[in-house]
């Protein structure tokens, strides 16, 4: 039934698949930036905790009787660790950004989303009348402000941007959030790449930058990288966060979030900030080396390595994954023009990110 378009997709080198890889293989191309979906005793405390519950599992969505204390315990500790005043849990960051978008984006309102946004935002925006929708050039600031100038619509300025976008692996310039508030618009941050990775907590871009939260601003963040975990949260505001569970549809409409995701979520936030000072000086050591082997200079985890072919970018996969490396080979559409994604997750021996990187350098 749809042999023409796979046969297209297998022309141009973009057919996937999926694949269980061998427990050998030595893991530089997922999300999980800091290792903690091997940590084994984070895995026991959020069992343990689960086990205290008189159920484990949510039963219906959060309006309904979904919501438990595990969710709002989660939801508390992030309020108090990134200073913002209300919290809601999410079944994804997906979901998160479909609930975000959608609902509050009213009539009049008018969202400015960074071109290089992720794709559930992106999908989001289709959810809008098309003059309710603005996409700004990627991590340019000058663009977002003469298209706020130039817009006559009379309602809410919302801007959607990442912390760490997550095939460049680039910080949004600081400047996004004097121009929101400049001109009072909501800012959206997907913090999904920068959460657990950035700051001098670990916290994200707000805490990179020393943001102090205002009623302006907007924090998503997800479970299923750094935090080693599945789900998702949003920070903001008590009105906002009340506006989001009486109107977000993703958030009335789904299950609540599952217990034991979020209990190990939890787990996965006080590890982080125990150990922030042990993570960080990891972090650092391995983005030292990808700077003097690769030549890159990063302050994200992910390492884009610019290749342009899709078929190259499979040979060099496939050659790495021989030696029994993972790396990713991202092309078209997550990308424009293909790359090798390496992650400098903070697990990774020295001895193997600096054979990695000879490889990458000699391939490229």
């Amino acid at each position: 039934m749809y042999s023409k378009e796979l046969s297209s997709i297998k022309k141009s080198n973009r057919f996937r698949t999926r694949e269980v890889f061998a427990k050998s293989i030595i893991d530089l191309a997922s999300n999980d930036y800091l290792g903690l979906s091997t940590n084994k005793d984070i895995f026991k405390k959020a069992y343990e905790r689960v086990l205290e519950e008189q159920y484990t599992s949510p039963k219906a969505s959060m309006l309904v009787n979904g919501y438990n204390q595990i969710h709002k315990d989660f939801e508390d500790a992030l309020c108090k660790a990134n200073n913002f005043e209300a919290a809601v849990t999410v079944g994804s960051g997906f979901l998160a950004n479909i609930s975000m978008i959608e609902a509050l984006c009213r009539k009049n309102d008018t969202l400015f989303i960074d071109e290089e946004y992720h794709a559930s935002g992106i999908l989001a925006t289709k959810l809008l009348k098309p003059e309710q929708v603005i996409v700004f050039n990627h991590n340019d600031y000058n663009d977002l402000e003469n298209k706020i100038l130039e817009n006559k619509r009379t309602g809410r300025n919302i801007v959607a941007i990442e912390g760490v976008y997550s095939m460049g692996g680039d910080l949004a310039p600081k400047e996004f959030f004097d121009i929101t508030q400049k001109y009072k618009a909501l800012l959206i941050v997907d913090e999904a790449h920068s959460s657990g990775v950035i700051g001098d907590n670990l916290l994200g871009i707000f805490d990179y930058y020393k943001i102090k939260p205002t009623k302006y601003h907007i924090k998503m963040g997800t479970l299923g990288k750094a935090y080693g975990s599945y789900g998702a949260y949003i920070l903001a505001s008590n009105q906002i966060v009340d506006f989001l569970i009486n109107r977000a549809k993703p958030i009335i409409y789904s299950t609540a979030p599952s217990l034991f995701d979020i209990a190990l979520g939890l787990e996965s936030l006080k590890f982080i900030k125990e150990n922030k000072k042990a993570l960080k000086e990891k972090i650092n050591k391995n983005l030292t080396i990808i700077s003097k082997l690769l030549d890159i200079k990063s302050n994200s985890l992910i390492i884009p390595i610019d290749i342009g072919d899709n078929k190259r970018v499979k040979e060099i996969q496939a050659l790495l994954q021989e030696k029994s490396y993972l790396v990713g080979a991202i092309r078209q559409p997550t990308v424009k023009s293909a790359i090798i994604r390496l992650i400098a997750k903070v697990d990774i021996k020295e001895d193997d990110l600096i054979k990695v990187c000879k490889i990458l350098k000699e391939l490229k």
